[in-house]
Protein backbone atom coordinates (compact mmCIF):
# COMPACT_ATOMS: atom_id res chain seq x y z
CA UNK A 1 0.00 0.00 0.00
CA UNK A 2 1.11 3.46 -1.05
CA UNK A 3 1.33 6.19 1.29
CA UNK A 4 -0.90 9.31 1.27
CA UNK A 5 0.69 12.50 -0.32
CA UNK A 6 1.05 15.44 1.53
CA UNK A 7 2.36 18.03 -1.03
CA UNK A 8 1.34 18.71 -4.32
CA UNK A 9 2.07 21.26 -7.17
CA UNK A 10 0.73 22.42 -10.41
CA UNK A 11 2.04 22.54 -13.88
CA UNK A 12 1.98 23.30 -17.59
CA UNK A 13 4.48 22.61 -19.87
CA UNK A 14 4.93 22.54 -24.27
CA UNK A 15 7.40 21.67 -26.33
CA UNK A 16 8.21 20.70 -30.05
CA UNK A 17 9.98 17.27 -30.51
CA UNK A 18 10.82 15.13 -33.55
CA UNK A 19 8.84 12.59 -32.91
CA UNK A 20 5.26 12.34 -30.88
CA UNK A 21 7.22 10.85 -27.86
CA UNK A 22 10.04 13.24 -27.70
CA UNK A 23 7.41 16.19 -27.86
CA UNK A 24 6.05 14.65 -25.43
CA UNK A 25 9.31 14.41 -23.28
CA UNK A 26 10.23 17.66 -23.93
CA UNK A 27 7.17 19.18 -22.47
CA UNK A 28 7.58 17.22 -19.40
CA UNK A 29 10.96 18.53 -19.27
CA UNK A 30 9.29 22.67 -19.92
CA UNK A 31 6.50 21.49 -17.21
CA UNK A 32 9.61 20.42 -14.42
CA UNK A 33 8.60 16.38 -14.57
CA UNK A 34 10.84 15.05 -17.16
CA UNK A 35 13.05 13.32 -15.33
CA UNK A 36 10.00 11.68 -12.95
CA UNK A 37 8.73 8.47 -13.40
CA UNK A 38 4.83 9.80 -13.40
CA UNK A 39 1.84 7.16 -12.17
CA UNK A 40 -1.42 8.64 -13.81
CA UNK A 41 -3.75 8.72 -10.78
CA UNK A 42 -7.53 9.67 -11.32
CA UNK A 43 -8.42 13.12 -9.57
CA UNK A 44 -8.71 13.36 -5.80
CA UNK A 45 -6.49 15.57 -3.99
CA UNK A 46 -6.27 14.00 -0.27
CA UNK A 47 -7.09 16.12 2.15
CA UNK A 48 -4.71 18.24 3.95
CA UNK A 49 -2.35 18.31 1.40
CA UNK A 50 0.25 21.17 1.52
CA UNK A 51 0.59 23.44 -2.23
CA UNK A 52 4.51 23.57 -2.54
CA UNK A 53 5.00 25.57 -5.94
CA UNK A 54 8.49 25.12 -5.46
CA UNK A 55 8.71 21.26 -4.70
CA UNK A 56 11.53 19.71 -5.95
CA UNK A 57 11.18 15.56 -6.86
CA UNK A 58 14.43 13.58 -6.59
CA UNK A 59 14.97 12.15 -10.16
CA UNK A 60 13.29 8.52 -11.39
CA UNK A 61 10.85 9.14 -8.14
CA UNK A 62 7.52 7.18 -8.67
CA UNK A 63 5.56 10.33 -8.55
CA UNK A 64 1.59 9.79 -8.54
CA UNK A 65 0.77 12.35 -10.65
CA UNK A 66 -2.90 13.73 -12.40
CA UNK A 67 -2.18 15.12 -15.98
CA UNK A 68 -3.63 15.91 -19.59
CA UNK A 69 -1.93 15.99 -22.69
CA UNK A 70 -2.18 16.30 -26.27
CA UNK A 71 0.30 16.02 -29.50
CA UNK A 72 -0.21 17.42 -32.41
CA UNK A 73 1.30 16.70 -35.99
CA UNK A 74 -0.59 19.43 -37.99
CA UNK A 75 1.71 22.67 -38.48
CA UNK A 76 -0.03 25.83 -37.35
CA UNK A 77 -2.76 23.90 -35.16
CA UNK A 78 -3.35 25.62 -31.39
CA UNK A 79 -3.28 23.04 -28.82
CA UNK A 80 -3.75 23.48 -25.05
CA UNK A 81 -4.08 21.45 -21.86
CA UNK A 82 -4.57 22.55 -18.10
CA UNK A 83 -5.39 20.94 -14.76
CA UNK A 84 -7.12 22.59 -12.39
CA UNK A 85 -7.08 22.03 -8.37
CA UNK A 86 -10.78 22.62 -6.55
CA UNK A 87 -10.89 22.89 -2.96
CA UNK A 88 -12.80 22.15 0.04
CA UNK A 89 -13.30 23.80 3.23
CA UNK A 90 -12.55 20.94 5.48
CA UNK A 91 -12.31 17.26 3.25
CA UNK A 92 -10.48 16.53 -0.15
CA UNK A 93 -10.16 18.32 -3.21
CA UNK A 94 -10.85 17.76 -7.06
CA UNK A 95 -8.56 17.70 -9.58
CA UNK A 96 -9.20 17.94 -13.29
CA UNK A 97 -7.89 17.99 -16.23
CA UNK A 98 -8.50 18.95 -20.06
CA UNK A 99 -6.45 19.04 -23.27
CA UNK A 100 -8.04 19.78 -26.54
CA UNK A 101 -7.76 21.58 -29.97
CA UNK A 102 -8.19 25.40 -28.34
CA UNK A 103 -6.35 27.92 -26.85
CA UNK A 104 -5.41 28.70 -23.18
CA UNK A 105 -8.23 30.82 -22.35
CA UNK A 106 -10.82 27.79 -23.48
CA UNK A 107 -8.82 24.90 -21.77
CA UNK A 108 -8.76 27.09 -18.27
CA UNK A 109 -12.59 27.99 -18.83
CA UNK A 110 -13.38 23.71 -19.24
CA UNK A 111 -11.23 23.28 -16.33
CA UNK A 112 -13.26 25.70 -14.40
CA UNK A 113 -16.73 24.21 -15.34
CA UNK A 114 -15.56 20.60 -14.43
CA UNK A 115 -14.62 21.56 -11.18
CA UNK A 116 -18.33 23.60 -10.61
CA UNK A 117 -19.76 20.37 -12.31
CA UNK A 118 -17.31 18.07 -9.86
CA UNK A 119 -17.97 19.92 -6.41
CA UNK A 120 -22.21 20.39 -7.35
CA UNK A 121 -21.87 16.59 -8.23
CA UNK A 122 -20.60 16.00 -4.64
CA UNK A 123 -22.82 18.01 -2.74
CA UNK A 124 -19.92 19.61 -2.04
CA UNK A 125 -18.92 23.73 -1.30
CA UNK A 126 -16.02 25.23 -3.91
CA UNK A 127 -13.62 27.19 -1.80
CA UNK A 128 -11.16 27.99 -4.09
CA UNK A 129 -9.01 26.82 -7.30
CA UNK A 130 -5.66 26.53 -8.62
CA UNK A 131 -5.40 26.34 -12.17
CA UNK A 132 -2.53 25.68 -14.79
CA UNK A 133 -2.57 26.10 -18.19
CA UNK A 134 -0.61 26.31 -21.07
CA UNK A 135 -0.90 26.74 -25.47
CA UNK A 136 1.39 25.64 -28.14
CA UNK A 137 1.28 26.64 -31.68
CA UNK A 138 2.45 23.27 -33.43
CA UNK A 139 5.41 23.76 -35.80
CA UNK A 140 6.06 20.07 -36.91
CA UNK A 141 5.61 17.85 -33.55
CA UNK A 142 3.98 19.80 -30.85
CA UNK A 143 2.80 18.40 -27.21
CA UNK A 144 0.63 20.56 -24.71
CA UNK A 145 0.61 19.08 -21.04
CA UNK A 146 -0.60 20.16 -17.56
CA UNK A 147 -0.17 18.00 -14.51
CA UNK A 148 -0.47 18.01 -10.44
CA UNK A 149 2.12 15.99 -8.95
CA UNK A 150 1.54 14.45 -5.67
CA UNK A 151 4.32 14.16 -3.29
CA UNK A 152 4.72 12.42 0.21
Amino acid sequence: MLPTPKKFFITAGSAEGKSTLTAFDNALLNGRIGNLNLMRVSSILPPGVKYCPKMEIPPGSLVPTAYGYIISEVPGELIAAAVGVGFSKDTFGVIMEFSGKCGKDEAVKAIENMLQEAFETRGMELAGTKIAAVEHRVEKVGCALAAVPLWY
